[in-house]
């Protein structure tokens, strides 16, 4: 084998190593989905049963629009996330509780239950 050729690719080994090494993601997005779920259909935390349809949700409320084709609907997942964090804002009368306002759901909460509704 060829000096400069092993010389070469430890190099590279090594700069994976140090660029790679403090990327460290805790949970896939499967679980961090799983996650939102759990929270939004929690009747003490998102509670979002008591007034939206979901699918997979058992007594769902009728007095929110059904969550379906929410990418549709909110194609940029950060209005989608202003709208869970208060949804007075675009609408006064919204019966929404402004969650992260009124620190219902803390931040990481909020990220992870706008994740799994955009998902649906």
């Amino acid at each position: 084998m060829n000096i400069r050729l092993i010389s070469s690719a430890a190099s590279v080994v090594a700069l994976l190593g140090v660029f790679a090494s403090p990327v460290v993601f805790s949970a896939s997005h499967g679980d961090m989905l799983a996650e939102g779920q759990r929270l939004a259909f929690d009747r003490k935390l998102g509670n979002c049963l008591t007034c939206h349809m979901i699918a997979g949700g058992d007594s769902a409320g009728n007095l929110g629009p059904p969550l379906i084709a929410m990418k549709a609907r909110f194609p940029d997942k950060k209005v989608l996330r202003a709208q869970i964090w208060d949804s007075n804002v675009k609408n006064p009368a919204s019966a929404m509780p402004p969650f992260g306002r009124h620190n219902i759901l803390t931040e990481k909460q909020i990220d992870l239950v706008t994740d799994y509704i955009h998902s649906l």
